[in-house]
């Protein structure tokens, strides 16, 4: 009888704490009927200008320390000594054919993240009926890439880390291989850097403008991300704390360029916000964070 009167209680208790919460659900969506039509996305701060020449500007920079390479790159290592990490994982990736990993490593961070980084806010933005934001999204994510490779660029070429593949060679063989130039520019990993920045400035981009299909250009992007950086292991290119630091270097940057200099103009929140009903969803950044 205890038992059976227990269980009553429990069960009259569950289909109370369902009945408060099915009424508390209703009132949400009574209360936000706007959650069926999508806001309009925000207008992002930024300058033609000053952005179109930060970007175009930064691009040539880089393509000149590319062109003056074997000038201003150290000719001698000055970090080589390796810890036991870094070559502990670098024997377990490594790939029996490097030059196949460094092929498809070329392939997913200069070609697959930059079409995914672009494509995908564009496909978000025509979800959102937003298509001519695209060529406006292209330029800042263009721009957080193009300062992740000039960081990355004056970073190789101030530390002059030896890379895994060279490290295993003579001192004779050293000189011999394809880009001596490129021997001692290890870290950190530019590839990784560059589509880390892509995946973060696409995904950020995405999030300020409050498109709905933006967790996916950083679902997408970070996996793309992360495939660049292990292959960039498995080509004997990169040791594991390059791709690591890359990774971290390339995300901030791809996050902070927009978020800090390009954030959503607050006076259309403001008007929007001052229409539309008032709920307590939390950013689109608290969420996806």
């Amino acid at each position: 009888m205890v038992e059976a009167a227990v269980t009553t209680r429990c069960c009259l208790r569950v289909r109370r704490l369902i009945a408060v919460a099915g009424t508390a659900f209703s009132l949400c969506l009574a209360r936000t009927p706007a959650a069926a039509q999508p806001a309009q996305p925000h207008p992002l701060r930024w300058s033609p200008a000053l952005d179109v020449t930060i970007t175009a500007g930064g691009a040539d920079l880089w393509l000149a320390t590319e062109t003056f390479k074997p000038y201003l790159a150290p000719s001698r290592c000055r970090w080589c000594n390796v810890d036991a990490l870094d070559a502990g994982v670098r024997d377990a990736l490594v790939w029996r054919v490097t030059d196949a990993a460094d092929t498809i490593s070329n392939v997913t961070g200069f070609v697959l993240m930059p079409f995914a980084a672009v494509g995908l806010d564009a496909l978000a933005a025509g979800h959102d009926g937003a298509r001519s934001n695209v060529g406006e999204d292209l330029v800042l994510i263009a721009e957080a890439g193009v300062v992740a490779a000039n960081v990355t660029q004056l970073t190789k070429m101030l530390v002059g880390r030896e890379r895994p593949f060279v490290h295993a060679l003579s001192s004779a063989q050293k000189t011999r291989t394809r880009e001596p130039a490129d021997n001692n520019l290890s870290f950190f990993s530019g590839h990784t850097a560059e589509a880390f920045a892509l995946a973060a400035a696409s995904g950020t981009v995405g999030t300020l403008r409050g498109y709905r299909w933006a967790p996916l250009a950083w679902g997408v992007g970070g996996v793309v991300a992360a495939t660049t950086a292990y292959l960039r292991i498995a080509a004997d290119k990169h040791w594991l704390t390059d791709v690591v630091v890359g990774a971290v270097v390339g995300g901030a940057i791809g996050f902070a360029v927009p978020f800090l200099f390009h954030s959503a103009v607050d006076d259309t929140i403001r008007a929007s916000s001052a229409s539309a009903p008032r709920t307590t969803a939390l950013p689109a950044f608290v969420v996806l964070w």
